[in-house]
């Protein structure tokens, strides 16, 4: 969709104020859009009217920094594109507001627990209302009902997204703010209910008890997709593991803990060392559990002793050989990270049974000193341990490694067991455009890599519970193979509170009764569902309908890079799924905010930089400036002094559009008295250098249009900005006096069709100006666009510019012509400034050293250059060659480069007169 262009730009003037500055724009404008609704979906039925996006509903749990404005900043920028491109956009706004980040916040500033034992209390008050960061140990707080701490998390959320909407406004999201939706709220709840049981009811979902990654702190499983390496500090152990006669074989183990969970040990099966001893048993030290030694090609031969342990279960290749290998399950680490009570039945020494009585209930850094002394009193361990570093998996939110722990949970297929699935979605990987380009890879990688279906269920308490009760048989055990479903038109159910058809709640954990599936979803089962929440997907009523119809598949995910395993993959496998398609057609990915000294930032480093003090300290517009400078997919360091620049374009906006929108409505004080009318009318741009900008424009606004078309929003910035200053620095000067009617030095008065043409030109250009800089500016370009479109709307609701128009009015002048009039009033000025004399005093007469191809150029814009270079008397012309423009025959001469035509203007010959308020005899001859 594109601009129909008008041959004449019909202009409302307003008087403009006495001062501009950017102070309180924000607050005047913003109350404005909402009154005006500026970015309200108008709801258009057709697919092709409408764009829409998928953003980021960013996690509640406190506060957000300022790499979210980054990264929400190139969104809003494609939006307001969009928008002017004649758009209908979809822009809504989601808060993810389950999830653990949401419960260790509550249970901190409420200073609670969960108690599932508990009955909820309607009079329920928590001890605190916020601790002032404190962190409140578990042991302190207060045990409360699953019900009353579900509703502490919702009062608190509310809370913080109140304050992350303020924020989100003053930065100047063209949000549609009646479109906001909570990831815990009603429909998202029975979008991912609904979504759930269908995936149950194609054998998409499935429970199973299987060994998973488990977060003792937080008491939950883990998915591979949330895992984090990182090192951490540790010891290897030489034990020794002995033969029927005692001779012992060593392995290194760095966590002799688990030496009662040993089932086998594993070398690799061409290792020459251990070949021989290959389907031959040992015993385990301290528990005289008897053990097979097996092969298994996943031995590191080059690793410690080159023979491991394989413990049920210490680490993911524990799992793996577990699984290949048919070995038995020996499971010793509780859910809560500590050593098993009670005495494992496969443990028949008497001694070794003692033994585990000493660890029995400790936790694993207790066992590991218990059992590393006994280790050492008993001769099985040579040496002392050895300090060394290892990768561990980490919860990416967890402060301790992860356990790997047996639990029934719920599973979605996701490629991770099925090749065929796993293609399918290499596929939809191919079909979606990413931006930038070589982030796909990413994407291919982590789907070429799982090696298991996404652990979608969590031991939590706030988010979208299962919607599943069991059967309780007569003997008062609980069926899981035949789940009890609910219809689909009773969602979104909680089974805690609800009941199964067919049954009443005096039969809830009950023999011949039911009983509620106690897990909730993982927070990314209910954000991976996203597009079919905010576009209503399922949802009844004709205008539901027709919403999905116009919005789904979406247009734009945007996204943090770091999240393309969870929250881009599993978006695209759940509508691969559900809706056979991709979810969207574009993922536009950000990188990350580095500090100053080039780290990423993150609450955990605490080097976090709150968003609201650049935006106090610099505004709104600065700081969108400095994070639209960033391209997509690239890291960019917090800058303070990219956002001064932004400040300054903001404020040069403001002071050179009305400076020329003054030109012609002033009184003798330049106090414009009244408002009025213009028909800026491209016919009227008859001068050359006139019909320069327009040429330069019309290449602007095509880079410009060509780099959003592709989401290179930095580089339309960088485009649109040099020709902004280019405009201000070259253009302004040199026409204002025409544009003014006057001729102070050269005395020669322009006609009225070149006075026409240069005010004209000035309003064409900063009409243009205005749209080209909104998505980025929306605060200043706004205040402007008021004073030349009175009444007739936003500035983010007009068109954006087509080049055509401009092109016309150019008719077929060079966009260089502008740069080498401008080089040729600079070499003028900085015959002056060499000259330590005022740019008023006038030059008596100059001849200048001018490029081949830059002479008629600088010849039919000669006018307008001798009196911005106040030049009196006569201008001369010498035609050079390119190589020699940029040297007279005199060795004093000064020359100034062009950087656009690579073109040389030099001073053959200048003479300088007196400055008007200063009287000097001064003068300077430069002979050819």
């Amino acid at each position: 969709m594109s601009e129909q262009d008008n041959t004449v730009k019909h202009a409302h003037l307003t008087p403009l104020p006495n001062k501009v500055g950017v102070d309180g724009l924000e607050d005047k404008w913003r109350s404005n859009w909402d009154e005006a609704e500026t970015y309200a979906f108008h709801n258009s039925r057709d697919r092709k009217a409408v764009y829409s996006i998928d953003t980021p509903p960013p996690t509640v749990s406190g506060h957000l920094h300022v790499g979210h404005v980054f990264s929400y900043t190139h969104t809003d920028v494609i939006a307001r594109y969009k928008r002017m491109q004649g758009f209908d956009v979809f822009y809504p706004m989601g808060w993810d507001d389950n999830g653990l980040p949401t419960e260790r916040r509550v249970q901190n500033y409420y200073g609670v627990r969960v108690d599932t034992s508990l009955k909820y209390d309607p009079d329920f008050k928590p001890p605190f209302e916020g601790t002032e960061g404190k962190k409140i140990e578990a042991k302190d707080q207060v045990p409360v009902s699953r019900q009353n701490f579900i509703e502490l998390c919702e009062r608190l959320t509310s809370q913080d997204e109140k304050l992350f909407e303020a924020l989100w406004r003053r930065l100047g999201l063209s949000v549609d703010w009646s479109q906001t939706y909570h990831t815990i709220g009603e429909q998202p709840r029975r979008v991912a209910q609904k979504a759930f049981l269908r995936n149950l009811a194609r054998g998409e979902a499935y429970q199973k008890d299987a060994p998973g990654l488990w977060d003792v702190t937080f008491q939950t499983a883990v998915a591979q997709a949330e895992l984090e390496a990182r090192e951490y500090p540790g010891f290897y152990h030489k034990i020794a593991f002995r033969f029927e006669d005692g001779t012992p074989i060593y392995i290194e183990t760095t966590r002799p803990e688990l030496l009662a969970a040993c089932t086998s040990l594993i070398a690799h099966p061409d290792d020459e060392r251990y070949k021989k001893y290959f389907g031959k048993e040992v015993y385990s030290p301290l528990f005289k559990v008897k053990v097979p030694i097996l092969a298994h090609p996943a031995a590191q031969m080059d690793k410690g002793a080159g023979i491991a342990m394989c413990c049920t279960f210490g680490d993911v290749t524990d799992v793996e050989w577990w699984r290949d290998l048919s070995l038995p399950t020996r499971p010793i680490i509780q859910r809560n990270g500590r050593i098993v009570m009670t005495t494992p039945d496969w443990i028949t020494d008497e001694s070794g049974r003692e033994m585990f009585e000493k660890i029995a209930g400790k936790t694993t850094f207790s066992a590991r000193k218990e059992v590393v002394e006994a280790l050492q009193a008993a001769g099985d361990m040579e040496g002392d341990p050895k300090p060394t570093k290892r990768m561990t998996n980490f919860y990416e939110k967890g402060d301790k490694p992860l356990e790997i722990v047996t639990s029934r949970q719920w599973y979605l297929k996701n490629g991770g067991t099925d090749e065929k699935l796993n293609a399918e979605l290499i596929e939809r990987g191919k079909e979606l455009n990413f931006h930038p380009d070589f982030m796909r890879v990413r994407y291919e990688n982590w789907v070429h890599g799982l090696n298991g279906d996404w652990l979608i269920s969590r031991q939590r308490f706030f988010g979208v519970p299962f919607p599943l009760w069991y059967p309780v048989n007569e003997n008062g055990e609980v069926d899981y193979e035949h789940p009890l479903t609910p219809s689909e038109d009773r969602l979104p159910i909680d089974p805690t509170i609800d009941v199964p058809q067919g049954f009443d709640e005096s039969q809830r954990d009950q023999p011949n009764g039911f009983t509620a599936e106690q897990d909730i979803m993982d927070t990314w089962a209910t954000s991976s569902l996203t597009p079919q929440i905010v576009t209503r997907w399922e949802e009844p009523g004709e205008e539901n309908q027709a919403l999905f119809k116009a919005t789904f598949p979406m247009d734009l995910r945007p996204q943090g890079q770091d999240i393309i395993r969870t929250w881009l993959f599993s978006t695209v496998d759940r509508a691969h799924l559900e809706n056979g398609c991709l979810p969207w057609k574009h993922a536009a990915l950000s990188g990350w905010i580095l500090d100053p000294d080039h780290k990423k930032m993150s609450k955990s480093k605490g080097n976090v930089v709150v968003p609201n003090k650049p935006i106090e300290e610099f505004g709104a517009d600065a700081v969108r400036y400095w994070a639209t400078s960033a391209k997509l997919g690239l890291d960019a360091t917090y800058d303070e002094g990219q956002m001064k620049i932004g400040r300054r374009l903001a404020i040069k906006l403001l002071n050179a559009t009305k400076f020329a929108l003054a030109i012609g409505r002033e009184d003798e004080e330049h106090q414009v008295l009244e408002s009025a009318s213009a028909d800026w009318d491209f016919a009227n741009v008859t001068e050359v250098l006139d019909r320069s900008v327009m040429a330069k424009l019309a290449s602007v606004i095509r880079t410009a249009t060509d780099a959003l078309e592709s989401y290179e929003h930095s580089k339309a910035l960088e485009a649109i900005e040099t020709f902004f200053w280019e405009f201000c620095d070259d253009y302004i000067e040199l026409a204002k006096n025409r544009a003014y009617g006057t001729a102070e030095s050269t005395g020669r008065t322009p006609s009225e069709a070149a006075v026409k043409s240069a005010r004209t030109t000035l309003g064409l250009a900063l009409d243009a100006l205005a749209r080209l800089l909104a998505p980025y500016l929306p605060y200043a370009t706004e205040e402007v666009w008021s004073w030349m479109h009175d009444g007739e709307g936003s500035v983010h609701r007009a068109s954006w510019p087509c080049a055509k128009a401009y092109e016309a009015a150019a008719n077929g002048v060079s966009a260089d012509t502008l740069a080498y009039a401008g080089e040729a009033l600079a070499t003028l000025r900085k015959i002056k400034s060499e000259a330590k004399v005022s740019m008023k005093t006038p030059i008596l007469q100059v001849t200048l050293n001018v490029a081949e191809n830059a002479y008629k150029a600088v010849e039919e814009t000669l006018d307008d250059v001798a009196e911005a270079g106040r030049v009196t008397g006569e201008v001369k012309l010498n035609a050079v060659k390119a190589a020699d423009a940029g040297d007279s025959s005199d060795s004093e001469s000064e020359s100034a480069e062009s950087d656009a035509a690579n073109v040389n203007v030099s001073v053959a010959q200048s003479e300088l007169g007196e400055a008007p308020a200063k009287r000097s005899s001064l003068q300077i001859i430069k002979n050819d």
